[in-house]
């Protein structure tokens, strides 16, 4: 994980959003059961269990569960899948 990538996302936090289509894709990605999917994907980048990296224009934000695609310029959260399982 570089921690420069990780510190700019973090300081730009309030940043972050999506579009009306991002909340149905995240949601439906994720089977969320949220109205705020900024707000969960927030806490989701913040907790220090995530892991962040930076590849190209686009961050991704990922932990055990899920992986959280942000454009890295407008902090615009593009997509979130579930991590699939090893078997």
């Amino acid at each position: 994980m570089d921690c420069v990538n990780r510190n700019e996302l973090l300081v730009n936090i309030d940043k972050l959003h999506t579009t009306d289509l991002g909340v149905v894709r995240i949601k439906k990605n994720l089977t969320l059961d949220t109205d705020d999917v900024v707000a969960w994907c927030r806490a989701v980048i913040e907790n220090v269990n995530t892991g962040i990296t930076r590849k190209g224009k686009n961050w991704y934000a990922e932990n055990e569960a899920c992986i959280i695609t942000v454009n890295a310029f407008s902090y615009t959260i593009i997509t979130a899948h579930k991590r699939r399982k090893m078997l």
